[in-house]
């Protein structure tokens, strides 16, 4: 069987199956099981597949018709400038996402020379595979102090597997960590940056099987509200930021009123809500006003 072929039949019977991203989801598959980007496909499209990738082929496609993340199956996704390997252990690394980390080094590029001089201190709370804080790390040119923490060992693991391949592991410090709550020194920080979990408990179950049924409640649920971890953040970040030290979170698109208001609360100044690429409420930043 052609490849061409064996990608339209796998896109087919996902599409069948209600599978909304199915193609995409195939040519991933191909492109995984041929060891090459997604991009350099079509060069493969009229070559045969051979027995083995076939089998292989079917069983991805199996996994995708049961509802699991195309991230899971293969193993790794692609953020930003980096290949991180994605597993059960932790949030699937998405697009919005990257938005936040350039608001960050766009933040620490105008505040921070580009010489050494200063060398600011960023922590990434919830770090998860270590996406955030990993990109920093690859993309900020100056020295700094970065720091990775989760409150599960598990996704610490895979954040320390992550900065190993990328050879990043000399650049961030990850430690298993509930929040910001063990801290005791004040003023510690330049930047506090999360994506926390932020979606209401009662919603939990209405999200789509591969999000709810794969990836970890502990990434995603925000209690109540989806704001409890917002207001845990913002108290620590009293005491941890140093002066003039900024917040940045990702937000869902309704939170943007309610987590502004909190930040004021707290006394941030110059408190943004801005959007994402498709225009909807996803980031949060403030700073410290002494």
């Amino acid at each position: 069987m052609l490849w061409r072929e064996m990608i339209s039949k796998s896109s087919d019977f996902l599409a069948r199956k209600g599978i909304d991203d199915g193609a995409v989801c195939t040519e991933e598959l191909a492109a995984c099981l041929l060891c090459t980007p997604r991009s350099s496909l079509f060069a493969h499209l009229d070559s045969e597949a051979s027995q083995k990738h076939v089998d292989a082929m079917r069983r991805g496609v199996t996994r995708l018709a049961q509802g699991e993340p195309i991230q899971y199956i293969i193993k790794n996704w692609d953020f930003r400038s980096l290949r991180l390997k994605c597993d059960k252990r932790a949030l699937i690394p998405r697009p919005e996402t990257e938005g936040l980390v350039g608001l960050v080094l766009e933040h620490l590029r105008s505040k921070f020379p580009q010489d050494g001089a200063a060398r600011p201190s960023v922590i990434d709370v919830g770090t998860g595979t270590g996406a955030i804080i990993l990109s920093i790390a690859k993309e900020f040119a100056a020295p700094a102090i970065l720091v990775g923490t989760d409150v599960s060992e598990d996704a610490v693991a895979l954040a320390k597997e992550n900065a190993a391949a990328l050879g990043l592991d000399g650049k961030v410090k990850f430690a298993v960590m509930d929040g910001l709550d063990e801290f005791e020194e004040p003023a510690l920080f330049d930047v506090i940056v999360s994506n926390p979990p932020y979606i209401e408990s009662g919603v939990i179950a209405t999200l789509a099987p591969r999000v709810r049924d794969y990836e970890p409640r502990i990434a995603l649920d925000g209690g109540a509200t989806g704001l409890d971890f917002y207001e845990r953040y913002l108290s620590d970040a009293l005491n941890l930021l140093k002066p003039r030290g900024a917040v940045f979170f990702e937000i869902g698109e309704s939170q943007g009123p309610a987590v502004e208001r909190m930040m004021r609360e707290y006394g941030f100044a110059g408190v943004q809500i801005r959007n994402d690429l498709a225009g909807r409420n996803r980031y949060a930043s403030g700073m410290l006003d002494s």
